[in-house]
């Protein structure tokens, strides 16, 4: 009797264990997505995304759904889709596109865990310090406080003749003034006039460029912004028109054409974004989790626009590029 009674018991405990490790098999997380930008701007991207995810052992539809949100590089919107994100009650939620889409997903939610991938975030009042973040949110910061003042310092390098350089910056970008402050302070160092010329929609575009081709500057600096990730090509294409040495914050930009980029290489963050995530799934607190910063930028010249536009860089120069695109 008390060998049978045994053997039930031990049946129950094996039925119980299969029926939790089932539960637990059957887990599927959900996951939001916003982004200030559009996916068609950040397919290559999102793509990083998912196989950093799939080399953590997450599969889309059988142990993870994601829900996407995109403002289009419309920031008035991104208040809206981050309330929208809170209300599916989602088991994190990633933020992509800057401090813009940070800040409404902080305005939304104080509880659930945000992974990041953005910029300043202590200076924008995202988490308490890099070290420990302190709050719901953690992730990536890609923005150096040196890059703007090191894109100007590469066009002065590349082209010492240059005084005066045009600005393309976002007003409603709540990272816009204090990247202009910065090209405007590097500029007085350099001896470089900085001209600023406005664009917040796509439709403003067209404009900004006719005003520069007013004002006829030696080079061009484009902000890093969401509205300008989403229309590259035009931008691109626009800079084309205006002849003028231009730098952009990201490779995507010379891929599709610009002159140079330097910044941090995108792709590669999206595909460590999945570490946190997973950390975070699996139970860790992103209050503990230290906020990462890039360990390289990179430096990318289009060597067949400069062609284009009859320039050339010296070769010490060209050395020091990461990239050179033929």
């Amino acid at each position: 009797m008390e060998t049978a009674r045994r053997r039930l018991l031990g049946l129950a405990l094996l039925s119980f264990a299969a029926a939790a490790l089932a539960q637990q098999a059957a887990k599927v997380y959900r996951v939001g997505f916003l982004g200030s930008s559009s996916l068609t701007a950040n397919k290559d991207r999102v793509d990083a995304f998912m196989q950093g995810l799939r080399d953590l052992g997450y599969a889309e539809g059988r142990n993870i759904l994601i829900e996407y949100r995109w403002a289009a590089g419309d920031y008035s919107r991104l208040a809206g889709l981050a309330k929208e994100l809170v209300e599916r009650k989602p088991d994190l939620i990633v933020s992509t596109g800057g401090r813009s889409s940070m800040i409404a997903l902080r305005d939304a939610t104080s509880s659930i865990p945000v992974v990041f991938l953005g910029a300043e975030p202590v200076a924008g009042g995202i988490v308490l310090s890099l070290g420990r973040p302190g709050g719901n949110f953690t992730g990536m910061d890609v923005f150096s406080l040196q890059l703007d003042t090191k894109r100007l310092a590469l066009l002065k390098e590349a082209f010492p003749k240059i005084s005066q350089v045009a600005l393309l910056w976002n007003p409603e970008n709540p990272s816009g003034s204090p990247q202009r402050y910065r090209v405007e302070t590097a500029g007085r160092t350099l001896g470089v006039q900085v001209r600023l010329v406005e664009a917040r929609r796509p439709e403003e575009l067209d404009t900004a460029f006719a005003a520069m081709a007013r004002q006829r500057p030696d080079a061009l600096i484009v902000n890093a912004d969401a509205m300008y990730d989403s229309q590259r090509h035009r931008i691109v294409e626009l800079a084309r028109e205006l002849r003028v040495p231009a730098i952009y914050q990201w490779r995507e930009f010379a891929e599709a054409g610009g002159l140079m980029s330097y910044g941090a290489d995108l792709p590669a963050l999206y595909r460590r974004l999945p570490v946190y995530v997973d950390k975070i799934l699996k139970g860790a607190k992103p209050a503990e989790l230290p906020v990462e910063q890039p360990t390289k930028y990179e430096l990318v010249i289009n060597l067949k626009t400069a062609r284009a536009f009859g320039l050339t860089f010296a070769p010490s120069f060209l050395t020091r590029a990461d990239q050179v695109i033929e």
